[in-house]
C-alpha cells in the first residue's frame, strides 16, 4: 500500500491555533476522527481476533499489530489521523510503533508517570502519538492524564520493576508529580488525543465495568532516525533512509508473522540499549538495575 495521499491528509489539517496549542502544551484533546459506530466496528474486529486466540491477543501481537492485521495498517495510514499529525510534523512521516492498549475492567494495571521517548533511542525527541479510543475513556476507566507543558526537556527515569506497571520497560519518572496540574484526556469512542513524546503522562486503574481499549500510533518526522529499528513510511519521503516495514498480506499471515517476529526482536534491542544508556547516565553506580 502506498503512503498516505498528501491531498487527503491536507483536508484534515489542524488549525494554526491547534498547532500553537500543541506546541505550548504538548497535547491536543479531543479530536474527532470517526463515528462511534466505526470505532465499534474496529473494536469488533479486534475482539474477533481475540476470540481466535483464546480470548486475548499475546503481548507480542499487541505490539506493532498494524504489521499483522490489515485493518490496523489502514488506520495507521488513515488521513483523518495522519492529516492532523502532518500539521505538526510535516509531510514526511514515519510510524515507529503501534499498540493495542487494553486495560480490563477491574484490573490492577496502571501506567506510571513517564515520558514516552525516554527509551526509544531516537536521534531527536520529536513526534506525536495518536491515542484512538475504541471504548469510553474517562477517569473511571483509567484514562490518560497529562501535565501540559512538560515536553521541553528529558527527565530522569527509573525502573519500577512493578509488574502492574503496563509500560514495556516498567519505567517511571524519578521526580514527584504534582497531580493538581494534571489534565484528564476524556475521549468517546472514535475520538483521539495527540501528545508529544516528552510530555509527562500516566493513567490509573480501570474501575469501570467495561474494558478500556485503545489503538495507539507513534509518529515521528522522517528526518528522525532510530538506530537498529525499522519503521513504516506513512507519508512522503524516507529522508533518513530507515529500513521500511511492509503491509500484512492478510490477518496474521505466515509471512507477516515471520517478518513481525524479526521486527519485534530488533525493537527490543533498541529499547534495551536506550534503557541501559539512560539508567547509566542518571545513576552511574554499579548497582544500577537494567
Amino acid at each position: 500500500m502506498p503512503s498516505t495521499d498528501a491531498y487527503s491528509s491536507q483536508r484534515h489539517a489542524l488549525t494554526p491555533e491547534s498547532c500553537a496549542s500543541f506546541g505550548h502544551d504538548g497535547v491536543l484533546c479531543p479530536l474527532d476522527v470517526m463515528s462511534e459506530e466505526e470505532a465499534a466496528t474496529i473494536r469488533a474486529h479486534i475482539e474477533a481476533q481475540e476470540a481466535q486466540s483464546h480470548g486475548r491477543l499475546s503481548g507480542l501481537t499487541r505490539v506493532k499489530p498494524h504489521l499483522l492485521l490489515p485493518f490496523l495498517w489502514d488506520i495507521v495510514h488513515d488521513p483523518r489521523i495522519v492529516g492532523p499529525v502532518s500539521s505538526l510534523l510535516g509531510p514526511d512521516i514515519y510510524c515507529i510503533g503501534s499498540s493495542i492498549i487494553d486495560k480490563p475492567a477491574g484490573s490492577d494495571g496502571y501506567v506510571a508517570w513517564h515520558q514516552d521517548a525516554t527509551f526509544w533511542g531516537l536521534s531527536d525527541a520529536i513526534g506525536a502519538t495518536a491515542w484512538l479510543a475504541l471504548s469510553a475513556t474517562n477517569s473511571e476507566s483509567g484514562c490518560m492524564e497529562v501535565i501540559p507543558g512538560t515536553h521541553t526537556r528529558q527527565l530522569a527515569h527509573l525502573d519500577t520493576q512493578d509488574a502492574r506497571n503496563m509500560l514495556g520497560a516498567r519505567e517511571a519518572v524519578r521526580q514527584e508529580i504534582d497531580r493538581s496540574l494534571a489534565r484528564a484526556l476524556v475521549l468517546r469512542p472514535g475520538q483521539m488525543s495527540l501528545h508529544h513524546p516528552l510530555v509527562l503522562h500516566g493513567s490509573g486503574r480501570n474501575l469501570s465495568s467495561d474494558r478500556r481499549l485503545g489503538f495507539v500510533i507513534r509518529y515521528v518526522p522522517a528526518t528522525i532516525s532510530q538506530d537498529g529499528a525499522t519503521v513504516t513510511l506513512v507519508s512522503g519521503r524516507n529522508i533518513s533512509g530507515m529500513p521500511l516495514e511492509t503491509a500484512p498480506e492478510g490477518a496474521l499471515s505466515a509471512d507477516a508473522l515471520a517478518r513481525h517476529a524479526d521486527v519485534i526482536r530488533q525493537a527490543g534491542r533498541v529499547i534495551r540499549r536506550a534503557k541501559e544508556a539512560h539508567l547509566r547516565q542518571v545513576d552511574p553506580s554499579p548497582e544500577t538495575g537494567t
